[in-house]
């Protein structure tokens, strides 16, 4: 699949809102609108996107000269994912002349959704000629052609420029078309032609080409759509196979240039212009508010600004029945986590796993909770139900490796080494050139006293997979100051400390290797940067190496 240019990102970045903002006058007879601009800053800081659009746009009412305050208040409310509030900003703005290229698409997302496909058509012109977003016109023009029945919906995606960003998302574009215009035949070649990665895009698109299918009746076409070991594939494959109806089907207008933008979106992201990106994901939302994929990618856009309440209510439109309702869980529990709710999250996880239909997935996720709450024996289950669930000895090696590697961690913390092994070992002969396997195997014999030459050379090859791994990289120091090699321990310790500076383990190894190397100094040092993120068993610990040194053992 074709990457996003980087000349997009910088053209792009042109359009992101400087927060300054003009003093504003103050008006005796209304609201102070200097006022509500600083309860607006403040429940922005706060993550309260709704109450800060509000209050932006109670200023900018107050204060309608002021377009830079109109901007902002435009900018919040498509944030908070309020689109009246936006669509009246953006209509204020248009009429003053100040209205952003990004706006125009607002707009032209709302000539579609009232399908009203002369005004659509006129905003689609206007984004061809401010240019910074006319390379979504070309499928936009499809989509809407195809709304209007009046052109042929495929001409405008003819003749684009090959590699460009418009052939990029318009040849995506064009296989949904086509199977929504009942060519099925030449719609599933032309997504199939694709050869999109393994990953959540791909099993959208296969999803939403077998909704399609199915909805008119298609019903082996529609499953031959859906190949791979995707959690969603899976669980669509299985809705299918028991004749259940599947969500998500991209047969409108609405819901196509919804696709179109959720994508952009997801591709804004992953080039870390995650405040640009959510602009493109609420305009999918509002254009398919049932559809799974804009409410996750809005989501995480959310909380990667640190907006885990409004996050959480993103996540909450996706369907229990969505293929893609996994996915919605895991982010569902994170949100919980990180917002310290994680006995929630860990009760939501635990009904999970008992409601009808539970999945692979939801024990993997309970078996991940329950190792973070340090209950590695329950924990221990939870992987080892999953393990059964994908059928055993008999479970592919693609899934079975990672859960071993997990159960064979869990076991290790409640103390049973010997299990653990065999765990780790069964591991090793699926996957015997993954570095994490190599390494936990490695690592445990180290210290556990056994086969130290044989653990270090597993933790070579781990290292020679993965030498970017710092915990791999700590692995392999550690072997060598094990063997009484300190000259070869400390460059690994200290590559290692470079790639995670927070990590416990690693500095704690580090400041060991010092002491006996005589760098007294850089041995505390090293120690007291351990003390960091440790927890209490290791600070009484390290703070004894502090105070006294390494003391040698009898």
């Amino acid at each position: 699949m074709k990457t996003f240019r980087p000349l997009l990102i910088a053209a792009l970045a042109a359009t992101a809102f400087n927060p300054a903002i003009a003093d504003a006058p103050r008006h005796p007879a209304r609201s102070d609108p200097v006022v509500d601009y600083v309860r607006a800053r403040a429940a922005d800081d706060l993550g309260e996107l709704s109450v800060a659009a509000n209050g932006y746009a109670a200023a900018a009412a107050e204060n309608p000269g002021n377009m830079t305050l109109a901007l902002r208040a435009y900018r919040q409310a498509v944030a908070a994912g309020d689109m009246a509030l936006a669509l009246k900003g953006a209509r204020s703005l248009d009429a003053q002349k100040s209205l952003p290229p990004d706006g125009t698409l607002l707009l032209l997302a709302d000539a579609v959704q009232s399908k009203d496909w002369k005004r659509a058509r006129t905003f689609a012109d206007r984004v061809t000629a401010e240019k910074l977003f006319a390379f979504m016109v070309p499928a936009m023009r499809a989509w809407i052609a195809y709304g209007a029945h009046d052109n042929d919906p495929l001409a405008p995606l003819k003749a684009l420029p090959p590699g460009s960003l418009a052939e990029t998302y318009g040849s995506e574009q064009q296989g949904l078309i086509l199977i929504a215009m009942g060519k099925d035949t030449e719609g599933v070649a032309a997504i199939n032609a694709l050869q999109l990665p393994e990953g959540a895009r791909s099993a959208r698109i296969r999803i939403a080409a077998a909704a399609e299918l199915d909805k008119r009746h298609k019903h082996d076409a529609a499953l031959a759509m859906l190949v791979g070991d995707e959690p969603a594939i899976a669980r669509a494959r299985d809705m299918l196979t028991a004749r259940r109806k599947l969500p998500g089907a991209i047969d409108t207008p609405a819901a196509g240039i919804a696709e179109l933008n959720v994508r952009i979106a997801a591709d804004l992201n992953r080039q870390q212009a995650a405040p640009l990106a959510l602009g493109f994901a609420r305009i999918a939302t509002m254009l398919a508010p049932d559809a799974s994929e804009p409410w996750l990618v809005t989501a995480s856009l959310l909380s990667l600004g640190g907006a885990d309440d409004a996050a959480l209510d993103a996540v909450n439109h996706v369907s229990p029945d969505d293929p893609f309702a996994g996915a919605a869980r895991d982010t569902r529990v994170m949100l919980l986590v990180r917002a310290g709710h994680s006995d929630q999250a860990l009760a939501e996880a635990q009904a999970a796993t008992q409601a009808p239909g539970a999945t692979l997935g939801d024990w993997t996720r309970l078996g991940d909770l329950l190792s973070a709450a340090k209950k590695p024996t329950e924990a221990a289950q939870a992987y080892d139900h999953a393990l059964t669930m994908a059928g055993g000895e008999k479970a592919p090696a693609e899934i079975a490796w990672p859960l071993l590697l997990q159960e064979a961690n869990a076991v290790l913390e409640a103390g049973d080494w010997p299990t653990a092994r065999v765990k780790a070992a069964r591991a090793l002969a699926l996957a015997p050139q993954q570095p994490e396997v190599l390494n936990f195997l490695g690592y445990s014999e180290l210290e556990h006293g056994e086969d130290i030459p044989g653990a270090g050379a597993m933790i070579a090859k781990a290292s020679a997979l993965a030498p970017d791994n710092p915990s791999i990289t700590d692995s392999l120091g550690w072997s060598w100051y094990l063997r009484g090699n300190i000259d070869r321990a400390i460059p690994l310790l200290e590559r290692a400390a470079q790639g995670a500076p927070a990590e416990t383990d690693i500095n704690e190894h580090l400041g060991d290797a010092y002491w006996k190397a005589n760098r007294k100094l850089d041995a505390r040092y090293a120690w007291r940067a351990a003390l960091v993120a440790a927890d209490d068993d290791e600070k009484a610990r390290i703070k004894a190496k502090i105070d006294n040194g390494l003391i040698a053992k009898p």
